[in-house]
């Protein structure tokens, strides 16, 4: 018995309360329709919530009973064990949660545009679609990729979803929580080549679309081969979770749940890339900014787990930005300074520039060289870093590697221009 097949019987037969809300996803697409289709032989429903007659296939029947059970809660069931569109009899069964998009739209049919069975609240056909057919939702005017596709792809229009490809391709994963953290979507960038190595990297929005701020990582195209890379998005709660003590910004204490944002990682994250992908032996952490700062203390949190930690111009300061003097929290220099050399590979990096020199860097007299308003791009704090993981006996080029990229700016292009650096690293490892 299908997984799938199980968790919509399930539903069907315990109506299951709703989980979370349906994804959001736009972008136009192509145009046409054709492809061989199969539904049951009528689309009326009998109050039990089965189908109006006979059908003959017995996983499509407990998903379309599961749909008009509690349509949402459905969804995110088979999103969370197969993904759609879901494998039944006769091809893949798609569903449009909008009925208003009641044409499934793809290579399958030229974009001719199949006609879906319209329900109270959601449309559905079978199509004997063949993998990597790419597809969208469309009323012959508006086209929609299809916001609960497991694969997925970028074209000139924006988002185009994907039927289970054999190539390299994105992936993903909705609503992922473990009860303590806000849901997030997880982004996974999927390898043609069985993986060797698996890179957690935070702010997952910005990594692979080319829509995103400054034009995103593109770490799809700079991943090396044998590399699963897995984004985990944000929340309104990103400087609390990417935080690990608090600090005063704009006059208001901040931060410090990184302790339950990286046992989230590290629990429910990994445990997810493990049952969808079997997670590769070598693991690695990485982001910039914030994102930066928090790889470093998963690294602390949860030593011997990860073999390599990247931070693109990471706010090593944090704790005594507006916390300084005596006052002020640990900060990760501090902490990297107080544990001594651990096993994770390290690579820092930062742009900006500075002058740095005691007295000037360090004006407030807090001990982090946060205070040059020349330096920018965190550059005085990641030297102060290095400088201090040196002491610890980190070597350059066998367990540390530190990368100055004079004047560049803080932004998702000058961190994809230069993300290949830490990748080639993680690679060799």
């Amino acid at each position: 018995m299908r997984r799938s097949f199980a968790l919509g019987l399930a539903l069907a037969l315990t109506g299951l309360a709703a989980v979370g809300c349906s994804p959001g996803a736009d972008g136009p697409g192509g145009g046409g329709a054709g492809g061989a289709t199969w539904s049951t032989s009528s689309s009326t429903t009998d109050g039990g919530g089965g189908t109006g007659g006979h059908c003959d296939d017995p996983a499509l029947c407990a998903l379309l009973a599961a749909l008009r059970t509690d349509r949402d809660a459905a969804l995110q069931a088979q999103s969370d064990a197969d993904g759609w569109p879901a494998q039944v009899g006769g091809g893949y069964l798609f569903v449009s949660a909008d009925p208003s998009l009641a044409l499934c739209a793809g290579d399958h049919d030229a974009w001719v545009g199949t006609p879906m069975t319209v329900e109270s609240d959601f449309a559905w056909v079978v199509v004997d679609a063949p993998a990597g057919d790419a597809y969208k939702l469309t009323d012959g005017t508006t086209w929609l990729a299809d916001p609960w596709a497991r694969s997925y792809t970028y074209d000139q229009y924006g988002e185009m979803s994907l039927v289970t490809p054999a190539s390299a391709h994105r992936e993903r994963f909705f609503n992922v929580t473990d009860g303590v953290v806000l849901p997030r979507t997880v982004r996974v960038w999927r390898p043609a080549s069985q993986p060797t190595h698996v890179l957690y990297v935070h702010d997952g929005q910005n990594l692979f679309d080319p829509d995103a701020p400054w034009g995103g990582w593109q770490l799809d195209a700079t991943a090396p081969a044998g590399m699963l890379v897995v984004g985990i998005d944000n929340t309104p709660a990103r400087m609390d979770e990417y935080t690990q003590v608090e600090d005063v910004i704009d006059g208001t204490l901040t931060g410090g749940t990184a302790p339950a944002y990286a046992d989230f990682v590290e629990t429910t994250v990994r445990a997810l890339v493990a049952s969808h992908y079997g997670e590769p032996p070598i693991r690695g952490v990485m982001g910039s900014s914030l994102g930066g700062l928090v790889s470093f203390y998963q690294a602390l949190r949860h030593p011997g787990s990860y073999a390599f930690a990247a931070s693109l111009s990471g706010t090593m300061g944090w704790g005594a930005i507006g916390l300084d003097g005596a006052a002020h929290n640990p900060t990760i220099i501090e902490s990297y300074a107080a544990a001594g050399h651990g096993s994770t590979a390290l690579y820092l990096d930062s742009g900006g520039d500075g002058a740095c020199w005691a007295g000037y860097a360090d004006a407030d007299g807090d001990g982090i060289d946060d205070d040059d308003p020349t330096a920018g791009d965190n550059y005085c704090e990641n030297a102060q870093t290095r400088d201090v993981l040196y002491a610890e006996g980190y070597q350059s080029g066998v367990d540390f590697w530190y990368w100055h990229e004079p004047l560049a700016e803080h932004n998702e292009a000058a961190w994809a221009a230069r993300v290949w650096r830490p990748l080639d690293i993680f690679a060799g490892l």
